[in-house]
């Protein structure tokens, strides 16, 4: 009987892990989607409305999910106190759920908010672009990630209940 309920224990936590590990990447694909989505219409809006840019980054806020919306949340009232936006976009850019490559073009749209128009917008442009081609990379691969997981998760559970017996 006790062998049983560790073999239980024992599978539940390899079910668990991989739904963790499966939820952590959709989580990564969701903000990077929320991300581009908001970077979109930050482009937009420099280049037809001219909004200030903590208005700007609070408005894209509403339409985001959870951790690019604390994101462009935390950038906004620190460029609404007068603090220096590339210092606190790169501190709150850490936080973001994002491979490194995404994180680094994240970064560097930092440095490139000020300026002039044409300068703003091409670097906007330039971070979504490379935010929609790590979505499509992510996409082609992600079922043969979801299936190696899923046999690494399940196969190790079932080695250890195995040898438990």
């Amino acid at each position: 009987m006790l062998k049983l309920l560790g073999s239980l224990c024992i599978a539940s936590g390899g079910a668990l892990s991989w739904y963790l590990q499966r939820a952590e990447r959709r989580r990564e694909r969701d903000a990077r989607s929320d991300l581009q989505r908001a970077f979109r219409r930050m482009g937009e809006e420099v280049r037809l409305a001219r909004t200030p840019m903590p208005a700007l980054l609070k408005a894209l806020a509403k339409d985001c999910g959870e951790p690019a919306a604390a994101f462009l949340e935390a950038v906004s009232r620190a460029a609404a106190r007068g603090e220096g936006l590339p210092g606190v976009w790169r501190e709150q850019a850490e936080a973001l759920p994002l491979c490194e490559r995404d994180k680094s073009a994240v970064f560097a749209l930092a440095g490139d908010l000020q300026g002039d128009e044409e300068k703003v917008c091409k670097a906007i442009y330039h971070v979504t672009f490379l935010l929609a081609k790590s979505e499509e990379e992510a996409e082609r691969k992600r079922p043969e990630e979801e299936k190696r997981a899923a046999a690494l998760w399940f196969s190790a559970s079932a080695l250890l209940v195995i040898l438990l017996m």
